[in-house]
């Protein structure tokens, strides 16, 4: 008789067992963390652009109409200058050539525009081809003659003509005021500070003769045009209280 209940009641056990096994909630897997999000990077710093290496270009100042630096020309490198931007100093202006006979005078405008730059002079070199075919160059291979061969610094200007039927204005002018063209290359003309052409020194006067000097150093010592002052700005209200 045990034996015939005890294998019912193992059974019932056992089925028991697997309904509140199958009835028991199953444990849920732990959810995997939410990942923080990122910061976003930094907007980086804009760069600064280079400063432009060119050289700054004086602006020229407001002179009459008529006054002979009122004039665009060429340099040298072929850019537009104006003369204007020398005016207010003793002006040496001169028709240069590199293949004749005073052609070392070079040397010698070097030397007093070095001398006297701080003082208020400037020298102003033209290219010509008018006098002996001595002056052939473009005016790149004048620039690199003149550097190369006398170290020039002064302003030099694209080859013109400096007399006859094509003569470049600015020399038209010059010959008008100086007391006529210039005779062969290397005619110094002077312009003082106030813009009158004041004296023309020929070609056989070497920039650094007593008469000339003299002359330059006279006008240089002579004071610079007053420049009339600015106007008067308006008077400003003055700024209210900060809000309390």
């Amino acid at each position: 008789m045990f034996r015939s209940i005890s294998v019912p009641i193992i059974l019932s056990v056992f089925i028991l067992g697997r309904l509140v096994s199958a009835q028991s909630p199953t444990p849920e897997a732990p959810s995997a963390p939410t990942p923080t999000p990122a910061a976003p990077a930094p907007t980086p710093a804009p760069v600064p652009a280079p400063a432009s290496s060119a050289p700054v270009v004086p602006t020229p100042p407001s002179i009459a109409k008529d006054h002979p630096l009122n004039i665009t020309v060429k340099s040298i490198d072929g850019k537009d200058a104006n003369l204007a931007a020398y005016a207010g100093q003793v002006v040496v202006i001169v028709n240069v050539a590199s293949r004749c006979g005073f052609t070392k005078q070079y040397a010698g405008l070097e030397e007093l525009y070095k001398s006297r730059k701080d003082d208020g002079l400037v020298v102003l070199g033209f290219p010509a081809n008018n006098f002996g075919g001595q002056e052939p160059g473009t005016d790149a291979e004048i620039a690199s003659f003149c550097s190369t061969n006398f170290g020039v610094t002064f302003p030099m200007f694209s080859k013109v003509s400096v007399k006859g039927s094509n003569q470049h204005p600015l020399f038209t002018r010059l010959s008008k005021d100086g007391g006529g063209d210039p005779d062969w290359n290397f005619t110094k003309y002077v312009i003082d500070r106030s813009g009158k052409v004041v004296a023309r020194f020929g070609p056989r006067v070497a920039p650094d003769d007593k008469a000339f000097v003299a002359k330059l150093d006279e006008l240089l010592a002579a004071k610079a045009p007053s420049v009339p002052p600015a106007p008067p700005t308006a008077a400003q209200p003055p700024a209210p209280p900060p809000a309390r």
